[in-house]
């Protein structure tokens, strides 16, 4: 993805519309961890606003892997880096595929935390994910510069962080660690 997308739809400080998902995949075999490099890549939501039938980026993450057809001899890491933690829909979505592909863990590293869903289902949709197994975390400043180094066309520029980051990702790192907490209780 190109320099300027990444900031808009990544920096915690905006509320942008779109949903972007960036993922890579690695085999681990023991204590070792071997990337896939044909399993990397990015994918954003369909609006309202495209030709296509609206759906959120999941949605295509979850396409893309079932294509995949992942040995379910051999174990995988899926990592993600989102722009928006996944809605309740998505958050139960994703929940299912852990629990029918035991040989898949996942870990999601989210820039701000999506609280649209009505009444707070957003809350009981993570904790059903990470109950699935799932590790969801906030990004902060060394994961934004992970992400722009593996996704971001920067064309050798460092990562350079916006105003107000680290102060933004401590927020939703607590708002986070108080829904799945809150809700284990």
């Amino acid at each position: 993805m190109d320099e300027h997308t990444f900031i808009e739809n990544f920096s915690n400080q905006e509320w942008p519309s779109k949903t972007y998902l960036c993922y890579k995949v690695d085999r681990l075999d023991g204590n070792a961890t071997i990337p896939l490099d044909g399993y990397q890549g990015f994918v954003r939501n369909k609006g309202f606003d495209q030709l296509e039938e609206p759906r959120h980026a999941e949605f295509y993450f979850l396409e893309q892997i079932r294509s995949w057809n992942l040995d379910k001899n051999q174990r995988y890491r899926l990592t993600c880096f989102i722009s928006w933690s996944p809605c309740y829909t998505c958050a139960q979505n994703l929940t299912t595929f852990l629990k029918e592909n035991h040989h898949i863990s996942l870990h999601i590293f989210a820039s701000r935390i999506y609280t649209r869903d009505c009444f707070g289902c957003h809350q009981s949709g993570l904790c059903a994910l990470q109950a699935a197994g799932a590790r969801i975390t906030i990004m902060t400043f060394e994961d934004f510069e992970r992400c722009w180094e593996t996704f971001v066309d920067h064309q050798g520029k460092p990562f350079q962080p916006w105003e107000g980051l680290e102060v933004k990702s401590q927020e939703f790192c607590e708002e986070l660690q108080a829904i799945l907490t809150t809700q284990q209780n």
